[in-house]
């Protein structure tokens, strides 16, 4: 029996990604809770020992002899994140990209994202394609999803800190799951991009009625139902982080983190529910950095590692949302308890976003046919 050795794929740009759907955010919300059923249930891998790892980064030395080489300025980075989901996706993909601050100055993103999609059992590629907006929303989402199982129903009032791409990604994906949401508080570093994020709420969310801009973290805490903290800042000094003060919070707030962050004494409490988006995704990164962790790494799901080695928190109190999707685990119990939920984003999500976009640029016949080989000169 002969077998076609020709391989074909599509490339996507981002407008094509726009036309193949990649900004549908309730269809995306709703991928990223089956993608966390799989993760729970162990049909997935991403990198590293534990098959949980974010991915693979290449840094730049302070100091180097060769004067071509990158300085290690302001999130200066580069890093591939690759994975396999299975379930009804059953693919397998890479997310490569660059970051650097000083992209801003030249009218680039701060990162810049590609994705490769490949075929699960030979490793064929299926598709390449842009891939910021692929993450913008794929991380946006998982606060959403976060809010559909742990924030009150009758949510009202949303706190934002970080008028970016993630601001914006994660507002939409909250008004998906609480069309309710009628208040929005939010801080920025800039009027520039206050006003336009302003200006785009008003546009995409007109029953978001009532728009407060504040200047203090406390003043967007307080009386919010569901606070996020999307802001980029330094790494490397916890006490600069944005923090939560519990005598901010409201009774059963939600807050959902995926930027940086840390916590006083009052949220450390065990009173303070705290759930991450893939516990062995922490592991992972705790055993990859030096301690304490969240030093290196901001985001609060590290923190709460370096409590657990600390011993002020128990390892069993550390809650995953998987398993809450699954049913295995209760979601939100009353009205009044606060939840606090780290996102930490996973190349396992680029796959699952990817795979549904792929499938309908396919669908609709959208995308560049590009040829790989009809024969391999190498086999």
């Amino acid at each position: 029996m002969s077998h076609s050795t020709k391989i074909d794929f599509i490339y996507l740009s981002e407008p094509d990604m726009i036309r193949a759907g990649v900004t549908d955010m309730p269809a995306c919300v709703d991928t990223m809770e089956e993608m966390f059923g799989l993760l729970y249930h162990g049909d997935y891998r991403m990198a590293g020992s534990n098959n949980d790892s974010h991915g693979a980064m290449v840094t730049f030395p302070e100091e180097s002899p060769f004067p071509t080489m990158p300085k290690p300025t302001a999130d200066r980075r580069m890093m591939a994140m690759p994975a396999y989901l299975g379930g009804n996706f059953c693919t397998a993909g890479v997310k490569w990209y660059g970051s650097n601050i000083a992209n801003r100055e030249k009218g680039l993103p701060r990162s810049i994202l590609m994705f490769t999609l490949s075929d699960a059992d030979t490793g064929a590629p299926l598709a390449h394609m842009s891939a910021n907006l692929l993450s913008a929303y794929r991380t946006g989402a998982i606060p959403g999803v976060g809010a559909r199982h742990l924030a009150r129903r009758d949510a009202r009032v949303v706190g934002l800190m970080g008028p970016g791409v993630m601001g914006k990604t994660t507002l939409a994906a909250f008004m998906a799951v609480r069309p309710q949401i009628d208040t929005l508080k939010i801080k920025g570093r800039g009027a520039k991009n206050l006003d336009l994020f302003i200006s785009w709420v008003k546009e995409t969310f007109p029953q978001i009625t009532t728009i407060q801009v504040v200047t203090e973290i406390e003043e967007l805490v307080r009386g919010s139902d569901i606070v996020t903290y999307c802001n980029s800042g330094e790494v490397g000094d916890p006490e600069k982080y944005p923090l939560v003060k519990r005598e901010w919070v409201k009774p059963g707030a939600f807050l959902a983190m995926p930027a940086l962050c840390n916590i006083d004494e009052g949220m450390e409490q065990p009173d303070v529910r705290k759930v991450v988006d893939n516990t062995g995704l922490y592991h992972a990164w705790f055993e990859e950095v030096p301690k304490p962790a969240h030093k290196h790494i901001p985001i609060i799901g590290v923190k709460f590692m370096d409590m657990i080695a600390e011993g002020k928190m128990q390892a069993e109190q550390l809650e995953d949302i998987g398993k809450i999707i699954a049913g295995d685990a209760t979601g939100r119990e009353n009205d009044e308890e606060i939840i606090i939920m780290s996102v930490g984003g996973m190349p396992v999500e680029d796959v699952a976003w990817g795979t549904m976009v792929y499938r309908n640029a396919l669908k609709n016949d959208i995308g560049v046919k590009l040829n790989l080989w009809e024969t391999p000169a190498l086999r």
